[in-house]
């Protein structure tokens, strides 16, 4: 059976209420006629790009697989379900916030990105067996009351994944030979990517170049490779050229942040518009287990034209956050 078709600007029913409901209980309601008539209008809109924008997501407006996904993760708050090591893995805000009070209270469970999947694990069993809770792998009732009681969910704090990742990164050699790097594009960057690639093979890098089309899966291969770096490129229809590094609540990635940097200064220098780096919860950035970007070039005849500059300028740029990492981002 065929996957209904999401709602989008100008449709109704049944569907859209739907929607709207969602919307409102993560605290963006859409209000006026609409709701009534069930109607996906300019206020719908105006909530889907208020909660887009909350949740780092591209602010288009359009209930996209991506928005549909946090809309239902944005729905668990910690104590709401048993949490537990899972295939698929479970995902959600309640996940992100039980990895922000462990990894705030020193155990390492890992990037905060709402997914519950071995580090997270790990570091529940350790936060078990330090606090004289059976250790058994799974956030239940007695051990969501443990972390409550001993604090920990502040985003004033740095968790222990994010000061380790630094630290990895201070220690990491300054040679780009060896290396292992994934280069990633999304239907409209084919040679742009390709020239990258085989511009950092000629530097001695170890280089998988990947082209599907679905975030998860080349996200999973790059995890798979244990790719160092993951750099994404698109070309689209847009004023400006837009870099995204991995950002949540109370956690960022200290690599993709630094690397996000490297790459606006250097795309800078190519003569296209650059808005500065942002950390962003997109599916790339969330699903990669490395510092990872994802450039979005623009506009795109600026970019064909510039092919060749912007293949040096990524190629340099990578270079430079190889050989230095964890250098402050100007």
């Amino acid at each position: 059976m065929a996957e209904p078709t999401p709602p989008g600007p100008g449709t109704s029913g049944d569907v859209v209420r739907d929607l709207h409901r969602r919307l409102d209980a993560v605290s963006f309601p859409v209000t006026g006629p609409e709701v009534s008539e069930g109607l996906f209008g300019n206020q719908t809109t105006a909530s889907l790009i208020r909660f887009q924008a909350e949740r780092g997501l591209n602010e288009h407006g359009l209930l996209d697989e991506a928005t549909s996904a946090a809309l239902a993760e944005a729905g668990h708050h910690l104590g709401d379900r048993h949490l537990y090591l899972h295939s698929p893995m479970q995902r959600g805000d309640d996940i992100a916030d039980l990895q922000l009070r462990l990894g705030n209270l020193g155990f390492d469970a890992g990037r905060i990105d709402g997914i519950f999947g071995p580090d997270t694990t790990g570091a529940l069993l350790d936060f078990q067996r330090n606090t004289g809770l059976v250790p058994d792998g799974i956030a239940g009732p007695s051990t969501v009351r443990g972390l409550r009681n001993l604090g920990g969910r502040s985003t004033d704090s740095t968790p222990v994944a994010q000061v380790r990742e630094l630290e990895k990164l201070r220690n990491s050699g300054p040679e780009l030979a060896s290396r292992r790097l994934a280069i990633g594009q999304f239907g409209s960057s084919a040679v742009l990517t390709t020239a990258l690639a085989r511009s950092l093979r000629n530097r001695g890098a170890y280089v998988v170049a990947l082209d599907h089309p679905d975030d998860s899966i080349q996200a999973d291969t790059a995890n798979q490779f244990e790719a160092e770096l993951y750099l994404g490129l698109r070309i689209e229809n847009h004023p400006r050229c837009r870099v995204a590094y991995f950002e949540t609540e109370g956690f960022r990635s200290e690599g993709g942040l630094r690397l996000a940097h490297r790459c606006v200064t250097a795309l800078s220098g190519t003569g296209l518009d650059v808005a500065p780096a942002q950390g962003m919860r997109l599916p790339i950035l969330r699903g990669t287990r490395m510092p990872a970007v994802l450039c979005s070039l623009a506009p795109p005849a600026a970019v064909v034209q510039a092919t060749a500059e912007v293949t040096e300028a990524l190629a340099i740029a990578v270079g430079d956050w190889v050989a230095d990492p964890a250098a402050d981002p100007a």
